[in-house]
């Protein structure tokens, strides 16, 4: 059995990614901070008859993370699909919103350690398992401003350095692996997320995964409500 590892997971688009590739014959290992909530949407997810299970880590901490996905292979063996999407609901320790003017080093690195350094610690620990078996797909969700930096007020600039260096390296990674069995791709999402109608909701919104895992085309898939 297939297993997808969604990093970032909560109780909207992570846990309808989850339905949508759980349903088809993926197991799933959900990570996150709260191993409470982990526990929580885990229990959800297997009373619709899917294998699931959470396992706690902080992006922020990246020897805890490692140490997830060493937990994730110990239950589920090698991950097939990993989907990083680090879109904090709660406030993070750390992290903070800044404009262009109140842009400063010390505001900036927290934000590259979140989106970039996480993204890359995660991929880091499926991609030898992939590129060894020549199969396997990682995909990266941030906000629109990480590819076209005019979205969304200006307050939301620090968030747009840090996670314009994730989408700058997933199509970078991409690149590097064309002509192998390993896909990356950046999935930047042009829409608040349960804002309107059914095109804004995390269940509709998780179908575009599918797809874009599915299709195997292209380095960047936008959705936009």
């Amino acid at each position: 059995m297939p297993t997808i590892a969604i990093v970032g997971a909560g109780p909207g688009l992570g846990l309808s990614i989850a339905k949508v590739f759980g349903g088809r014959g993926f197991s799933v290992a959900l990570v996150a901070r709260d191993q409470g909530r982990l526990d929580d949407l885990a229990g959800q997810l297997r009373a619709a008859g899917i294998d699931a299970a959470g396992f706690t880590a902080d992006i922020m901490d990246r020897p805890s993370l490692a140490a997830a996905f060493t937990r994730i292979k110990d239950r589920f063996g090698a991950v097939d699909v990993l989907e990083y999407s680090p879109a904090p609901h709660n406030p993070v320790p750390g992290i903070t919103m800044a404009g262009p003017l109140e842009a400063t080093v010390e505001n900036l690195q927290p934000q590259i350690d979140y989106y970039l350094y996480g993204g890359l610690t995660a991929a880091q620990q499926v991609l030898p398992d992939m590129i060894k078996n020549d199969a396997g797909t990682l995909l990266f969700t941030t906000g629109g401003s990480s590819a076209d930096p005019l979205t969304g007020p200006p307050e939301f600039a620090a968030t747009a350095v840090g996670s314009a260096a994730l989408r700058a390296w997933v199509l970078k990674l991409h690149q590097t692996l064309a002509g192998t069995g390993v896909y990356a791709a950046h999935v930047p999402l042009n829409v608040w997320i349960g804002s309107g109608g059914p095109e804004t909701q995390a269940d509709t919104i998780a179908q575009h995964y599918w797809d874009v895992y599915t299709r195997r085309d292209g380095a960047e898939h936008h959705y936009t409500a």
